[in-house]
């Protein structure tokens, strides 16, 4: 079994901490949200969701999910750090990726006097080419290493669907997982090895565009959904 943290507890956070506990993992969730966390400490839930508050009560009560508002003790304690934050749309239309940098700060300051060999996955959803080219910097400047030799880097997009994340995340479409190093790969293969879905190892650019794909193809849909709607209600059928 993993020693996990589980970075943001959001609704992807949540869902994945909640679930992976109940695996038999150990895993320790972290947030700034002081609330949340108390919510969650209490076996509750945070959000709404179908079948996660017996999933976070069991967890907690059997002490398999912990909270913490500290990540550098938790990514310290933890095998595979799991990047769950926010990366909401900016003024300009682009991704706000403040808070994936700041968490990367912590997460190299974490590391950087570690001897263990940390998995940074990122679940947080980012456009390609934004672990190579940004988060890989960030964790090597804060800690002093380098991926894929002295800690590893994979992305790991997630399918959830809100109503339905609990049974999305025990038995998904697919499980996408972009690696920087065969460590990492290893980890996380482990990790998805009950899942009844295949496994699709990639290079981390492609992992990133599969779940931009899967966004936009989801988009597509709803809008062709809407246009055809409009005229249907055009010509009165």
């Amino acid at each position: 079994m993993a020693n996990i943290c589980v970075l943001g507890m959001g609704y992807v956070g949540i869902v994945c901490a909640a679930c992976q506990s109940n695996q038999g993992h150990k895993v320790v969730g972290v947030d700034v949200n002081t609330s949340k966390l108390d919510i969650i400490s209490q076996g509750k839930s945070p959000i709404v969701e179908t079948d996660l508050e017996p999933l976070i009560k069991k967890a907690i009560s059997g002490g398999q999910l912990t909270v913490s508002d500290d990540p550098i003790e938790a990514v310290k304690s933890s095998g595979l750090i799991f990047v769950c934050v926010g990366t909401p749309s900016n003024a300009a239309g682009g991704l706000e990726l403040k808070y994936l940098e700041r968490v990367c700060a912590q997460i190299g300051q974490a590391i950087k006097d570690s001897d263990g060999y940390h998995v940074v996955v990122i679940r947080s959803t980012v456009l390609p080419g934004t672990t190579l080219g940004k988060i890989k910097p960030w964790l090597e400047q804060a800690s002093g290493k380098q991926a894929g030799i002295d800690f590893g880097l994979a992305s790991n997009p997630e399918f959830l669907r809100e109503s339905s994340a609990v049974a999305d995340y025990n038995q998904p479409p697919m499980t996408v997982i972009g690696c920087l190093d065969d460590k990492s790969k290893q980890s996380l293969t482990d990790l998805y090895q009950d899942l009844p879905a295949e496994l699709i190892t990639l290079n981390i650019e492609t992992a990133e565009l599969v779940k931009y794909t899967c966004n936009a193809w989801h988009a597509t849909k709803v809008s062709f959904a809407n246009e055809i709607g409009r005229v249907a209600k055009a010509v009165g059928v």
